[in-house]
């Protein structure tokens, strides 16, 4: 073992530093690091929950990127594209894509002996994916499709289902405003619960052949396809690669086709998960800093407390660097300490509020009724990292008024 190592463990070992006048300041450097810790861990936790809970629920309603007709229309009402596209196997065979399926849009009224409410119809076929629905869904069942024949069944909203008294098993008039107005008769067959008041209030799922049938279509055309991704970090360039492959062709009555990413359908949505990452780094900034200064705080007092015994290293022919590293080690056993009670803490927290979600939120403002977490193991160890070297960088200025120490000064004969 190093000079300098020994020394700084029996520096900190507690049976040596009883009584010193450094300790309580030891204490509360301690306790500053492991609390700024654990607000660290409980605010990234926050924050990546709430990016992945709406992320993934604005993902669920329109996946993460759609292939539609470049028509600019921003109503509900679709021009419709032919399924059977030529590239979609290029487009499948792109390393990130997990998934393609098929939709339909329609716009329309549910009217019940009481109530009347607008809703968009979206219809799917045997491709879709179900797991979000699956997920989210509070009563029921997903609607049963094959390809011989069209199902009257429907899923809605926990929203709807309260606004027009609705629950599963019973029937629904739809009323469609065109030329000629037609209507059809559903059943609601399951009832899910997203949180999210502006898709929740808007969107019903059906069968996609009844979109097909009212808007006269062909049986392979439909509102657009969507794809769903492994991973949404990579969402930016698997939508460029996609647009490269789609840009190139044009439809058979010659309008061309657009590529949408989630991020673009919905940028407020997104620009209000950005905002969070501003708060978030701020919070981290202040907590760090907080860690540093208690510490560098309880190193000069610790460095003042032990005057004499550096006039006697320095005497004894000690360099300055080699005195500084005994205090930066010792300082750095009370931030290891302070980490550890840090991450216990912050760990045992979240765990609790992910179990029992006992922290509850406005699902308005929020599009969530309690506060998520996401403890990552990586975002953790990077905490940690981050926390130990800035804090010890933080140390280096102030461990330097060990240069202005004299041994003639400090070294008293009694």
């Amino acid at each position: 073992m190093k000079a300098e190592n020994f020394i700084a463990n029996r520096l900190t070992d507690p049976k040596e530093g009883k009584g010193s006048l450094s300790r309580p300041f030891v204490i509360i450097a301690k306790v500053a690091v492991a609390v700024s810790l654990a607000v660290m861990i409980i605010a990234v936790a926050i924050l990546t929950g709430f990016k992945r809970e709406i992320s993934e629920k604005t993902i669920g309603f329109g996946s993460h990127i759609q292939i539609i007709n470049y028509d600019r229309n921003l109503s509900f009402e679709t021009v419709p594209i032919d399924s059977d596209l030529d590239f979609l196997p290029q487009i499948n065979g792109i390393e990130g894509i997990r998934h393609t399926q098929r939709f339909g849009l329609k716009p329309g009224i549910i009217k019940t002996k009481t109530d009347i409410q607008g809703i968009v119809l979206k219809g799917v076929d045997t491709s879709f994916d179900w797991s979000f629905f699956k997920k989210n869904l509070t009563e029921g069942q997903i609607i049963t499709l094959n390809d011989s024949s069209t199902t009257n069944e429907t899923i809605i909203s926990k929203n709807i289902s309260q606004l027009l008294n609705l629950t599963v098993g019973d029937t629904f008039d739809m009323f469609f405003v065109q030329e000629p107005p037609r209507f059809r008769r559903f059943t609601v067959t399951g009832i899910y619960n997203t949180q999210m008041a502006e898709f929740d209030e808007i969107f019903v799922l059906c069968d996609l052949r009844h979109i097909q049938k009212l808007n006269g279509w062909e049986p392979n055309q439909v509102s657009g396809i969507e794809i769903l991704i492994d991973d949404f970090k990579n969402i930016d360039n698997i939508t460029y690669k996609v647009d490269d492959i789609v840009s190139y062709h044009f439809l058979n009555d010659g309008t061309r086709l657009r590529v949408q990413s989630i991020i673009e359908k919905y940028p407020q949505i997104f620009d209000w998960i950005g905002l969070q990452d501003t708060n978030a780094i701020v919070l981290l900034v202040l907590m760090i800093a907080v860690a540093g200064v208690n510490m560098i705080a309880g190193l000069l007092i610790i460095i003042l407390e032990r005057t004499n015994m550096i006039g006697v290293l320095k005497a004894l022919g000690a360099e300055n660097r080699f005195i500084q590293k005994i205090f930066l080690i010792q300082s750095g056993h009370i931030i290891l300490r302070g980490l550890f009670w840090g991450n216990l803490l912050g760990i045992a927290l979240g765990f609790i509020q992910q179990k029992f979600g006992i922290i509850k939120l406005d699902e308005a403002n929020y599009y969530l009724s309690t506060v998520p977490i996401n403890l990552d193991v990586i975002n953790i160890l990077l905490l940690n990292i981050a926390t130990f070297v800035l804090t010890i960088a933080m140390l280096l200025i102030p461990s330097m008024v060990i240069l202005r120490i004299s041994p003639d000064k400090t070294i008293k004969f009694e």
